[in-house]
């Protein structure tokens, strides 16, 4: 259980990142990235190599590597491909530009899916029945600080989130938004 209180740390000092944008202190803002995605990322190296594991039949491994793909694809593209990375993650302040095209026409805030998902590819990879336990309690306290920040933050951080906001769902996407989405993709081909 202790490491699922350290993945929690690491979920907490991941959105105290909005913080210290606004406040723009310079290093700051990737240190608080850095020890965050770390802690989260420790926490869930040693709940998949815990020894209490689930009997799962093998095909579910194969299942868990496919879908460990796709949220990998998915975390990796809204967070470091479809946002600017220097600008999000290594300069002080916020941002200088909402972004609203790619997987954010889709959702405001992808990177939910991606990780909910890396989550669930893990419990079949690992077979750990710990993260049986984590990946719930990860999964909801990730979407209450995603609620916090999108109600509190964004909107001091981007101008034009209150209009994005009205745009574009929070999590689960609507007809409007796959349009956008797919409209984005073909102006970006084009």
């Amino acid at each position: 259980m202790i490491y699922i209180v350290i993945g929690t740390l690491g979920f907490l000092v991941i959105k105290y990142f909005d913080i210290v944008s606004l406040k723009r202190i310079p290093w700051a803002k990737p240190f608080t990235w850095i020890l965050g995605s770390g802690l989260l990322a420790y926490s869930l190296i040693m709940i998949c190599l815990a020894p209490d594991k689930l009997p799962l039949p093998i095909w579910s491994t194969w299942l868990g590597w496919t879908l460990f793909s796709v949220s990998l694809f998915l975390l990796i593209y809204s967070l470091f491909i479809n946002l600017p990375f220097r600008k999000t993650y290594i300069t002080s302040g916020v941002g200088d530009r909402l972004v609203t095209t790619g997987l954010y026409a889709l959702v405001r805030h992808p990177w939910v899916h991606g990780f909910t998902l890396l989550l669930l590819s893990l419990v079949l990879v690992s077979s750990s029945s710990l993260l049986l336990v984590a990946a719930p309690v990860w999964i909801l306290l990730y979407i209450l600080l995603v609620f916090i920040q999108d109600k509190f933050f964004f909107g001091m951080m981007f101008d034009g989130y209150d209009h994005y906001q009205q745009e574009t769902p929070m999590l689960v996407p609507n007809q409007r938004s796959i349009n956008a989405f797919i409209n984005s993709l073909k102006r970006s081909k084009a």
